[in-house]
């Protein structure tokens, strides 16, 4: 497996949960929220390593051979001949409104703690994990010793990615209890109340990004996707909205992932400015590098498209100028 770990002065990141390959009418495409996340921490320019598990079928080593590129360490990707890579049968409506098919029983509900494992989990920098990858007990039980494993000061971001039925109240509580960003989709937020119990969720997404907030005191940021309206980020200092970008949209699969990853690789960055890092300047600069790179997927006919020079390098100056020490 390819590995190209960078400069160890870069933020390491990794992602845990699952890969899967969804099975489209024009053919099979590589997937999954943690793995379309890592993808793009590794090149925008991040240490990045992938935590999951493939079977040792015709999937699993297309999976990992598409996946290997400087930048991301796929030592931690599992393979057992045991269960199958994962797969998601995608079909369309006449109104063509897809409808999906989760496979159950497959390598990525088995990923399998390791001393390996824990050891990443005491260097990395920041974490993302999901709902999704949780919904088996073995899995769950080595992203929550992965996450629960971290250093203090490590970020843990909570993609909340709901896939129904994989998502109950327990999980639901337990990872956005760890987080230190929560982020979610305003299409998700009916269900995410309801799982937490509250009957009546305020209906402006401001409130409601606050609302989950004060919910979860240990949550240092709340970002939630609009979709073409752009995003929206509650921090202790209060709610930043952007409003994206204007785009000709050509495929949405893997723009949350892409946002996501863009908002991290910012935070890491203003992080360094201590006690200024979620001041509302820079909040604001997340959202905008998060939409940068989500508007920039949504564009492309593929869930992860290689970033232009272009774009890395927009996002460069952005980071840069307010601090010199900032890439």
């Amino acid at each position: 497996m390819a590995l190209d770990e960078g400069p160890p002065q870069l933020p390491e990141i990794a992602a845990v949960g699952e890969l899967l390959w969804d099975i489209l009418p024009a053919g099979p495409r590589l997937g999954g929220a943690p793995a379309n996340f890592i993808v793009f921490c590794a090149r925008l320019g991040n240490r990045a390593s992938l935590i999951t598990s493939v079977g040792t079928d015709e999937f699993g080593r297309m999976a990992v051979d598409q996946l290997a590129q400087p930048g991301l360490d796929l030592r931690l990707v599992e393979q057992t001949a045991e269960h199958p890579t994962g797969t998601v049968d995608v079909s369309f409506s006449a109104a063509n409104q897809p409808s999906y098919t989760i496979r159950e029983g497959v390598a990525w509900d088995f990923i399998t703690l390791t001393p390996a494992i824990l050891n990443k989990a005491a260097r990395v920098d920041a974490v993302c994990y999901g709902t999704l990858g949780q919904r088996d007990p073995v899995s769950r039980a080595t992203v929550r010793r992965f996450v629960e494993a971290t250093r203090a000061e490590c970020v843990r971001v909570c993609d909340v990615n709901i896939r129904m039925p994989y998502c109950d109240a327990e999980v639901l509580r337990w990872s956005m209890q760890q987080a230190t960003i929560i982020k979610i989709s305003d299409e998700e937020l009916p269900v995410v109340f309801h799982l937490l119990g509250i009957a009546k969720a305020p209906e402006k997404p401001g409130e409601a990004a606050q609302a989950l907030a004060a919910l979860f005191p240990g949550c240092s940021l709340v970002a939630m996707t609009l979709g073409a309206k752009g995003s929206l980020l509650a921090g202790r200092e209060g709610t930043v909205t952007h409003p994206g970008f204007r785009i000709a949209p050509v495929d949405t699969v893997g723009a949350g992932d892409a946002f996501t990853a863009g908002l991290l690789h910012a935070y890491l960055r203003c992080q360094r400015q201590g006690s200024d890092g979620l001041s509302p300047a820079n909040v604001l600069k997340m959202a905008e590098v998060g939409n940068l790179c989500g508007s920039f997927v949504a564009s492309q006919p593929a869930a992860t498209p290689p970033l232009s020079p272009e774009l890395i390098q927009r996002i460069a100056d952005l980071l840069r100028a307010d601090d010199p020490a900032i890439s």
